[in-house]
């Protein structure tokens, strides 16, 4: 049985392959595009998905589509109809985009060079927050779990609960358009002068650089229910009238202002990108970050308690909250979390694929998901090949040469381009497609950013550890694959790794697992031999670009960088 998973003409355009529910290969189409949340069909990546699994679309059984038009269609003719003319533009918006999706049959036919009549009886629509629910769950190592889906909105959805037991998901309720986690933090987002699509990372950075201050006022803009839901005070935020999210002919997706000027009326002047930061801006980000995480621990307990499991799994775009996820444990009754690799939009591929293999097809689920390395990969000679051909002088090394010699560099204050086997899906790097350095550098920070990253310089550095020591550096314990959460450091430790130590004393780790990233593994161990330190910094292998998917875009990425080494396999190119 062979599915294949889209998101399509949607941000993050992505796509995904199962076959006989396991999951062959998953990317986004930005990797190809090189366009960051490109929203348009994922052509390269549907034909990347089908030579990874080898086949051709003759061969794939159905074709799930992340998106049903169908979906709420009556509450949204309700909301029209109670918004005359309000709504207008946002419906011809979303009716357009949905005539795309009505006609994917048409891409394929034009990517994949067959008939029409080939496509259409493979192609099934899937709901939005159902596909989220379905990458998490069906996913997890879960028999049974209570389930959570959160994000801007996504059918008319913003908010959806439900439970999964062995191959089947119940949906138990959700939450309609507007009223949404994910734009309320977009608007406060945008109101701190940080306007782009996918800028929300950009606010937790900052968040703790403040004190949650304004938690009262923010009451007034969202009120939490006794159903575990929430409200909000509409006042605060623009009409529908006012597209929220636009997929222009470049498939760049544009979010317009959120909020109105009755938010500035209440909390102050918004931020126009080149203000300097104040300190209302970094109280406010950690007020709305606060706010966040009560809103998910309101939610997450409730359903604990309606549900009395012990097991949650979380997806949806508020799913990249890595500082929320990292407390809902703590704060709530359960006792087990997994959120995906890409819990955002990318997921929505993998999730369709999954709903219609498990949920629809009734067939078993296969083994959980513990690696997002499901992107592109390269040999050794394909590497040496394309080197030679750039004319770039290189040497190759074995693998304990090649971590000895590594390891030495990082120590000796060299930043690193790691490029090694599949590349990871989701929004992380997880040592596939990674930045690294040493941690324990008290300089690091600004090597990197003046080297390479040229970003704000209140964003953190994450450190990937080695599974077994991480309750001897974090205060809490357990897997952290995906880099999706958020942990105390423990304070003896923290001035010994510096470079990843927020300024909070947290990191976003991720878990090392030798049976799961052998390579990175072996490289981090060897730095331990020599350091004492079972932990390297690590960043995504980009320059304000989408990571990188190819040994050329990383070579590129290190010619117009300084980057001390770039390793390719066991391949290094040095300066």
């Amino acid at each position: 049985m062979i599915i294949l998973g889209i998101n399509a003409y949607h941000a993050d355009s992505s796509a995904a392959i199962l076959v006989d529910g396991k999951l062959i290969a998953a990317t986004e189409e930005e990797r190809f595009t090189r366009v960051k949340h490109w929203a348009g069909f994922p052509a390269q990546a549907v034909l990347f998905c089908l030579k990874e699994a080898g086949v051709t679309i003759e061969q794939v059984d159905h074709i799930a589509i992340g998106r049903d038009p169908k979906a709420k269609f009556a509450k949204k003719i309700l909301y029209l109809l109670k918004h005359p003319g309000g709504g207008v533009h946002t419906v011809m918006n979303r009716l357009r985009n949905s005539k795309k999706v009505a006609s994917l049959e048409k891409e394929f036919a034009v990517v994949c060079d067959v008939p029409e009549h080939i496509i259409q009886p493979k192609l099934v629509q899937v709901e939005h927050h159902r596909c989220h629910l379905a990458s998490a769950f069906f996913a997890s190592p879960f028999e049974e779990s209570a389930l959570l889906s959160v994000d801007g909105s996504g059918d008319f959805t913003t908010t959806m609960i439900g439970t999964g037991k062995g191959n089947k998901i119940t949906v138990i309720d959700s939450l309609d358009f507007p009223v949404s986690v994910g734009s309320f933090y977009t608007a406060f987002t945008q109101f701190l002068g940080f306007p782009h699509y996918g800028d929300e990372y950009k606010m937790m950075g900052l968040a703790p650089y403040g004190e949650p201050i304004y938690l009262n006022r923010l009451s007034d803009v969202i009120q939490f229910t006794n159903d575990g839901f929430f409200t909000w005070n509409s006042t605060y935020f623009k009409s529908a009238k006012d597209v929220v999210v636009t997929y222009g002919e470049d498939h760049v997706p544009r979010v317009s202002n959120l909020f109105t000027h009755y938010l500035e009326e209440q909390f102050g002047k918004a931020r126009s990108g080149n203000e300097p930061l104040t300190q209302f801006h970094k109280d406010m980000a950690a007020s709305v970050q606060r706010f966040t995480e009560q809103l998910i621990f309101h939610m997450a307990d409730h359903l604990q308690k309606r549900t009395g499991l012990k097991n949650l799994c979380i997806a949806g775009g508020v799913a990249q909250n890595s500082v929320a996820n990292g407390k809902i444990l703590l704060n709530c009754g359960f006792e087990h979390l997994y959120i995906p690799s890409a819990g955002h939009d990318a997921g929505i591929a993998m999730g369709a694929a999954l709903y219609m293999y498990n949920q629809v097809l009734e067939q078993p689920r296969a083994e959980p998901v513990f690696s997002a390395y499901t992107g592109s990969r390269f040999t050794d000679e394909a590497i040496e090949l394309f080197l030679k051909s750039r004319n770039i002088i290189y040497t190759k090394y074995s693998d304990a040469d090649l971590f000895e010699k590594v390891a030495d560099r990082i120590i000796d204050g060299g930043v690193i381009g790691w490029f090694q086997g599949r590349a990871e899906f989701g929004p992380r790097a997880l040592g596939g497609r990674s930045i690294l350095a040493d941690p324990r550098r008290n300089d690091a920070k600004e090597l990197l950013n003046a080297k390479i990253k040229k970003r704000e310089n209140f964003r953190p550095f994450a450190p990937s550890i080695l599974r077994e020591f991480v309750e001897e550096y974090f205060e809490s314990s357990g897997d952290v694959p995906f880099m999706e959460k958020v942990f105390p450091i423990k304070k003896e430790k923290q001035p010994l790794i510096p470079a990843v130590t927020h300024v909070d004393g947290t990191g976003r780790l991720q878990s090392v697992d030798k049976t799961v990233s052998p390579r990175y593994y072996d490289l981090i161990h060897t730095f331990y031999k020599k350091t004492g330190v079972p932990i390297l910094l690590n960043t995504s292998f980009n320059e304000n670009e989408p990571i990188v998917n190819t040994p050329a875009e990383a070579l590129d990425c290190y010619l117009r960088t300084k980057m001390d080494m770039l390793v390719l396999g066991n391949i290094i190119v040095e300066r």
